[in-house]
């Protein structure tokens, strides 16, 4: 991933760095590019291939070139015309074994540039369920997913500790899950229409904004121009929970291709596994239509997607016997819907100078709108946000293709209207406008040292005009060491009810304490980051392995403190007046056991505290020790490309500290904190064919559930109900199984 950066803001155009060079791409028999493939010219590597397959070597002559790459034949060419680009397809070897073994080692794998990155893949995809993009992470060890309450349903990822509101979430580099999605927009993609999601560590590039503090992932959809004609996916669960997926693509021309993926689910049985009077899972469904159009004339360097989609969810949950139209906003029984309508369209251009392809442009534009009518109980929140978002790119080089640049300016605008009903009404309105410039240097000499140094300056009409710098490095001290260092500030307006808004599903009064700031009366919250990461490549018993150490801090300069310690009453929002920070360590190991067989394990240390009101304290709902540990195994293919797949994870969670609940009465007190737990995932694939395979698999085998869920369940418009405390499985064991069938 030596130009990951550059090459995934120019909208994925096949970008050649060179000046009076040799350019190409190594591809295999699927037309997929080929990463970390060395060139050798006279017994010596010249190159080696970067994210997108591509490979620049520069020779004083033409000369006699070989492409080598770990499962695949040596690949023997002639480079002779400086001008030409060339292709070059290479065949897997002739031991199948050899070719599995390196398809499920880059299922999760960590790129070689300046930043901390790992890419997720489709392999990693399918190790579980994935039916939407927020059950995408279980087997990543570098993302925490948690149950946000006990309503609504709805998982919440962690990175470094700190909730997605920290974390830039973009879809093909245009932030997507921000403002009114906060809470549940990652289950507002389909899970089948990922072809890889990077994950970065720290604060990320400036190209992509100013926003993200502890880390960015970006989500790459399928493409039509390499999309097979039909692809099917049925899943159902024993939670009732039943999905249908369905992918259509037509090439249209040699330069034009279009898809329509179509994802539907639903949810219609009731279910009470804890006995408590409530639904365990929220009843619902959710229609999901989008249509992509792709253009791509390689030759005179021009690519370009357009894309529109529409979403509407809805769920209902609350007390079993709740019926919405008797008992909506009534005290005679306690129910809940959230009812969702999103559209999107987005449009993306790039060109790249045909006599200067180290040169390229490219665009980004999007519209967004999203609605969601809401209440839980006698609680209400709507809100709806209008966005447009702009992004423009320019990259070269400087004097070499040592030296690279981007460049460009960004617009974004977001128009919100919410509607709070919480012990009174009130009306927060408001337009959020900025725009801004970038600049990013980049210098990388394809062996050992590679830095980025990005600057950006905005003006906000809420936050002003400020600069936000970033650095990221990465330096081979010696052959298969890789150490990391990086550093960068965030700044962000935070969106106190669309991103707390699980809080509505209890009796809190949210009170604001206005102190005269741009958003709810409050400042925006504004971080530091700074980390550093060892990777150390090895062998053990004649089989690769490697470890890797993270340690990132987060420095607070103000963040919006969301109390639920002052009362079981309460929630205060309020500026910081002290110190907040996160400190996080992970330490993983990647080991392949034996053929196909591979095992992840991780341990990740928190150290998350801040100022409640003049004391500080460790954050709630937050373990500090977790282990994770993923072992996968595949048996060899047949001719046909059948085998299967077995796929288990281990979770173990230690001791979270709770919410105070102290002023409940005895019967709704919880302790401080709650007892150390482990989950179990697993998943059975069978493979018939590169075209039809089945799967089953299990979450949370060993049936752990969280007592005392909901407090006060047994009066929910009393002052002491709160469903919001919730650190562990709610439903208990839940199994499922689907199919997935293709036409290539």
């Amino acid at each position: 991933m030596k130009y990951t950066l550059l090459l995934v803001c120019t909208l994925g155009i096949q970008t050649i760095y060179a000046q009076d060079t040799f350019k190409g791409k190594v591809l295999n028999t699927f037309n997929q590019p080929i990463e970390s493939a060395n060139i050798s010219v006279n017994d010596s590597i010249v190159a080696t291939t970067d994210h997108h397959g591509i490979f620049e070597v520069t020779l004083e002559e033409p000369a006699i070139a070989y492409v080598y790459a770990a499962g695949y034949e040596v690949f023997e060419t002639e480079l002779i015309d400086p001008n030409h680009f060339y292709t070059l397809t290479i065949e897997p070897e002739g031991d199948l074994n050899e070719v599995v073994i390196m398809a499920n080692k880059k299922n999760l794998e960590r790129g070689k540039g300046a930043t901390n990155t790992q890419t997720m893949n489709s392999g990693e995809l399918l190790k579980a369920a994935c039916c939407n993009l927020a059950e995408s992470f279980e087997t990543n060890p570098s993302i925490d997913v948690n149950f946000s309450d006990a309503i609504s349903g709805s998982k919440q990822i962690k990175m470094l500790g700190l909730t997605s509101p920290y974390i830039l979430i973009a879809e093909e580099n245009i932030p997507n899950v921000r403002g009114a999605s906060q809470a549940y927009g990652l289950s507002f993609t389909p899970g089948t229409w990922v072809e890889s999601i990077q994950v970065t560590k720290g604060a990320g590039s400036v190209v992509n904004g100013f926003e993200s503090i502890s880390g960015q992932i970006n989500t790459e959809l399928i493409k039509p121009g390499n999309d097979i004609p039909f692809y099917l996916n049925l899943y159902g669960s024993t939670d009732s929970r039943f999905e249908v997926n369905a992918h259509y693509n037509e090439k249209i021309s040699d330069k034009w291709s279009s898809s329509l993926f179509l994802h539907g689910n639903t949810r219609v049985k009731k279910n009470d596994m804890n006995h408590d009077g409530f639904l365990d899972n929220p009843l619902g469904s959710q229609i999901n239509v989008m249509n992509r159009w792709q253009y791509q004339n390689l030759e005179k360097g021009w690519i370009a997607f357009l894309t529109a989609r529409y979403m509407k969810d809805e769920k209902q949950t609350g007390e079993i016997d709740f019926d919405k139209n008797i008992h909506k906003l009534s005290t005679i029984k306690w129910g809940s819907e959230l009812n969702t309508d999103k559209f999107d369209a987005n449009a993306k251009i790039g060109y790249v100078f045909p006599d200067q392809p180290y040169k390229s442009l490219g665009w980004q534009n999007s519209f967004s709108y999203h609605k969601q009518n809401s209440y839980f109980g006698l609680n209400q929140f709507d809100i709806t946000q209008r966005s447009i978002y702009s992004n423009f790119l320019y990259s070269s080089i400087i004097s070499n293709t040592l030296h690279k640049f981007s460049t460009g300016a960004s617009f974004m605008y977001d128009d919100y209207s919410e509607f709070v009903n919480n012990y009174g009404v009130q009306n927060y309105d408001r337009t959020d406008t900025s725009y801004g410039a970038f600049f990013e240097y980049t210098y990388d000499n394809a062996s050992n040292l590679a830095l980025v140094l990005g600057g950006r300056i905005d003006n906000s009409n809420r936050l002003g005009t400020f600069v936000t710098p970033r650095m990221h490095l990465r330096y081979n001290p010696w052959e298969k060491t890789t150490v990391r260092v990086s550093a960068g500030r965030g700044k962000r307006l935070a969106n106190i009810f669309a991103e707390n808004q699980y809080l509505f599903a209890s009796s809190r009064q949210f009170n604001i304490k206005n102190e005269g700031g741009k958003a709810y009366g409050m400042d925006p919250e504004i971080a530091w980051n700074y980390g550093v990461s060892l990777t150390q490549d090895f062998q053990f018993l004649n089989k690769n392995a490697s470890i890797t150490l993270d340690f990132y801090r987060t420095d607070f300069e103000n963040q919006i403190v969301v109390d639920l310690d002052q009362s079981a009453r309460t929630v205060e929002f309020y500026n910081l007046d002290g110190k907040s920070f996160a400190n996080s360590f992970q330490a993983e190991l990647a080991y392949n056991l034996a053929k196909h067989l591979n095992l992840r394990a991780a341990y990740k240390y928190y150290d998350i505290e801040t100022t409640y009101s003049n004391k500080t304290l460790e954050r709630p709902l937050q373990a500090k020790h977790r282990f994770f540990a993923n072992l996968e195994y595949q048996t060899h293919q047949s001719e046909k490309g059948g085998n299967w797949k077995f796929d288990a994870t281990w979770n173990w969670l230690g001791k979270q500290r709770l919410p105070y609940t102290g002023d409940n009465s005895a019967a709704n007190q919880l302790a401080d904190y709650t007892n150390p737990f482990s989950t179990i995932n697993a998943q059975i694939t069978k493979v018939f064919s590169d075209t039809f395979e089945v799967y089953v698999g299990g979450e949370n085998i060993g049936n752990y559930r969280q007592n005392h869920v909901i407090l006060g369940a047994d009066n929910p418009f009393g002052n002491e109900f709160d469903s919001t405390i919730v650190y562990g499985p709610i439903f208990g064991q839940m199994y499922y199984a689907g199919l997935r069938f293709k036409i290539k």
